[in-house]
């Protein structure tokens, strides 16, 4: 997996921990991908296989943990504040917060020793943005 690879698996992840993906948090992601320089240069056919690969390993009983281990391997450190805002942002996309997307950002938190301030700055914006009127 790359390193766009591994974005787009948490974020895929975060969408699909509720066992519910929603077309906002498809939306969300594609925006994602389209526009922002993390993603310059992205095939996004790529997507599709990164989708079977994560949901391959939430069929398996530690497949959490073996998705963290796996982008652990690809993922510059530097780049896992940007993964959880992104996760964030799929996560608020569709205005509600589920218990399991709540405890996969969690996780991903410890997973990736997250300054807490910091995560809570990440959440408080993704909340921010996408509020409605």
């Amino acid at each position: 997996m790359t390193a766009q690879d591994c974005l787009v698996a948490l974020m895929l992840a975060v969408s699909a921990s509720d066992e519910t993906i929603r077309t906002t948090e498809l939306l969300t992601i594609e925006r994602i991908v389209n526009h922002l320089p993390a993603f310059t240069g992205y095939d996004q056919d790529r997507i599709l296989r990164v989708s079977e690969t994560v949901f391959d390993l939430f069929s398996e009983e530690d497949g959490l943990d073996a998705l963290f281990g796996l982008v652990r391997q690809a993922l510059p450190k530097r780049l896992f504040e940007t993964s959880y805002a992104l996760a964030c942002d799929v996560a608020a996309s569709d205005g509600k917060l589920g218990e399991s997307e709540l405890r996969l950002l969690e996780e991903m938190r410890y997973e990736f020793d997250l300054d807490r301030l910091a995560a809570a700055a990440i959440e408080r914006a993704a909340r921010a943005r996408h509020l409605t009127v």
